[in-house]
């Protein structure tokens, strides 16, 4: 797999944050008109507050408990006192307007609801960047749990028994990984964090290039290498798996203690994981590019190619921050029948995005 898979794993990933943040100003804007209606509604309500004052006031005035001097009287004070409270509230809200417009946040000081968008949303009510609920809710005060966005990149080959690596028909360069995926973090004990269980979902491209112009060929009893007819000028074999991961996750970390809640940070701190995945094999393919009368020519070929389907192994990564090294191996063959036993191994760099 090219580099050019970090890049695009990356750009992904940004422009998911940059959706987020669009999702975030266009909920700045639904709140603003929101409050917008809401002066329309308050100017209505004391108009009809008003004109009930009135009707009452005039009831009064037929039963005769009010001459009409007096009657006049308490009619002038209702529309003086009900303008006075369109004015009031719809500089309260043209207040809370500005407040969001400015801040991305606006609180109802009276304790009901509040509208909070916060660039960093880890210190915001529920640890969330859009937060509309309870002005005094609380965060929790233990998260045992938390979520990364997993993407890896690196060299792969194949260990073939009696081998070494030096001796592998795949170019060393040119044969890559990548894996992306999506990972839970959870801390195994109760009053210490030196122990975390890491687990979740991820697809995993593992791809090989033959040396020496060749491409694999199923001959029904086993899948072996051969030289193709022409000269290639690129022969690629991948296999796209489908795997859960699991590794026990080490290191240090620091106890950030509020009044109200705590938290286990890692930032700044060796980590290390061990582990291993199990998954199943979603597809095997060739990329054989070459010139055929005086032409290019692009073949894509996608079969079973007797690959095993059960797909397991170890893995494991020493990081710090969000970078670690990386490095994994599959413990079942590469295919079902071959007389020789071989198998993926991969080196890489991993991103862990929280």
């Amino acid at each position: 797999m090219k580099l050019i898979t970090f890049t695009i794993a990356l750009s992904l990933w940004l422009s998911a944050m940059y959706a987020e943040a669009q999702e975030i100003d266009h909920d700045t804007q639904t709140a603003v008109e929101q409050l917008t209606e809401l002066k329309e509604k308050i100017i209505q309500e004391e108009k009809d507050a008003l004109l009930a004052d009135v009707e009452n006031i005039n009831k009064r005035l037929e039963t005769g408990s009010l001459n009409k001097a007096e009657a006049e009287t308490l009619k002038q004070e209702a529309a003086e006192n009900h303008a006075l409270n369109i004015e009031n509230r719809l500089a309260i809200i043209d207040n809370k307007v500005a407040l969001l417009k400015r801040n991305g946040n606006i609180e109802d000081e009276e304790g009901g609801m509040i509208i909070r968008i916060s660039s960093t949303g880890k210190n915001s009510e529920n640890d969330n960047v859009l937060y509309i609920g309870p002005k005094n809710k609380k965060r929790k005060y233990d998260r045992r749990t938390s979520s990364d966005f997993v993407f890896a990149f690196g060299l792969n080959n194949v260990i073939t028994e009696g081998e070494s690596l030096q001796d592998s028909d795949f170019k060393v360069a040119g044969s890559r990984f990548a894996e992306l995926g999506w990972t839970w973090k959870t801390r195994v004990f109760k009053n210490t964090n030196w122990l975390r269980v890491k687990y979740g979902v991820s697809f995993q491209f593992n791809g090989l290039k033959p040396t020496d112009n060749r491409f694999y060929v199923d001959t029904g009893e086993q899948t072996e290498l051969q030289n193709y007819p022409l000269n290639l000028d690129k022969s690629k074999f991948r296999m796209d798996n489908l795997v859960v991961p699991i590794h026990f996750e080490f290191g240090p970390s620091k106890k950030i203690e509020n009044d109200d809640y705590f938290r286990y940070s890692t930032e700044n701190q060796v980590r290390v994981g061990l582990g291993g995945y199990a998954g199943i094999n979603l597809g095997s393919r060739q990329k054989l590019k070459f010139e055929e009368d005086g032409e290019d020519q692009k073949l894509k070929l996608k079969a079973n190619y007797n690959t095993n389907s059960f797909i397991y192994g170890l893995s494991g990564y020493i990081g710090w921050q969000g970078v670690a090294l990386y490095a994994k191996y599959d413990l079942n063959t590469i295919f079902k029948s071959n007389p020789i036993d071989q198998r993926n191994v991969s080196l890489g760099l991993r991103f862990d995005v929280d």
